[in-house]
């Protein structure tokens, strides 16, 4: 029997879920059992939301040699997907047609509505740069913003927490930002100076940098916050902000809503024109919930 015990994020690119779904691979090639141990979702099972990953992005084959996955662009469902590492196992093995032998051994007493905290299980950092279930939250806002050259906290104490640049003018963006009326966040400049960052932007460089304080965390819509930072960053500095396309759409979903943000698209609408989608999606994912 291979066992599967991983706790997720609640976010499409975290690849712990690509783990699962290897796994389930390996499982059905070789007849062997998969056991998923369900862990809670911690920013809760009750919101779904952000772009759909483009199905001509998804990726859901086994590694090999001749395909080189990335282990997080695997199937078109929303940034934020609502689900538990259970349910994401149940909805490969049902959309994907696998012939997994899989059980996934549900958790007692956990409630879509709950986040990490009302449980009262020890957080234990799933990854160095997730100390938190504040980052967690904050964690789709920002992940898109790898494939830039805006720094997302790494080598600070506060990771997805708080995005910088040497080139950033804080004081400007927080403002555009603040004109956007985003619930449940506001933002306040300041200056941090990452040391030794996994992705080794502005090392030991002293940078500005704008910190995302969270106020109302079930206010805050995380897909929504991070479209607003590409429209502000693109407007208030469109000749230093760098983008990589494949990088970005990979983790945003779509090159259609990159696109739109960097044109200077209102960042709601652009948002909102994924609803329907989203709406959609989660009708859909009601089949293999395994709690209320």
């Amino acid at each position: 029997v291979l066992v599967v015990d991983l706790q997720d994020i609640g976010t499409r690119t975290w690849t712990y879920v690509g783990v699962v779904l290897y796994a389930m691979q390996a499982g059905e090639r070789r007849g062997i059992p998969v056991v998923v141990l369900d862990r809670p979702n911690p920013i809760t099972g009750a919101r779904t939301e952000g772009g759909i990953l483009a199905s001509a992005l998804a990726n859901p084959a086994y590694p090999t040699g001749s395909n080189r996955t990335n282990g997080f662009a695997l199937y078109p469902m929303p940034l934020r997907h609502g689900l538990t590492m259970g349910e994401l196992a149940r909805l490969f093995q049902a959309q994907l047609k696998l012939g997994t032998r899989l059980v996934v051994v549900p958790m007692q007493n956990w409630r879509r509505a709950m986040w990490f905290d009302d449980t009262e299980l020890p957080w234990v950092r799933p990854s160095p740069n997730m100390p938190s279930v504040a980052s967690a939250l904050l964690y789709p806002a920002l992940v898109p913003f790898e494939a830039t050259n805006v720094s997302v906290g790494r080598g600070t104490d506060l990771p997805f927490q708080r995005f910088g640049a040497s080139w950033l003018d804080a004081p400007r963006v927080v403002r555009l930002l603040e004109d956007l009326n985003m619930t449940g966040v506001r933002f306040r400049p300041e200056r941090v100076t990452p040391v030794q960052p996994g992705d080794g932007k502005f090392a030991g460089r002293n940078i500005p940098s704008i910190r995302i304080d969270i106020e109302e965390r079930e206010r805050v819509q995380p897909a929504r916050l991070g479209a607003a930072i590409l429209w502000a960053l693109r407007k208030a500095h469109a000749d230093s902000l760098r983008v990589t396309p494949a990088g970005f759409d990979l983790r945003m979903g779509n090159a259609r809503q990159r696109e739109a943000l960097m044109a200077g698209e209102d960042p709601d609408g652009v948002i909102d024109r994924q609803l329907p989608a989203v709406l959609a999606f989660e009708r859909d994912a009601r089949r293999i919930h395994l709690y209320r």
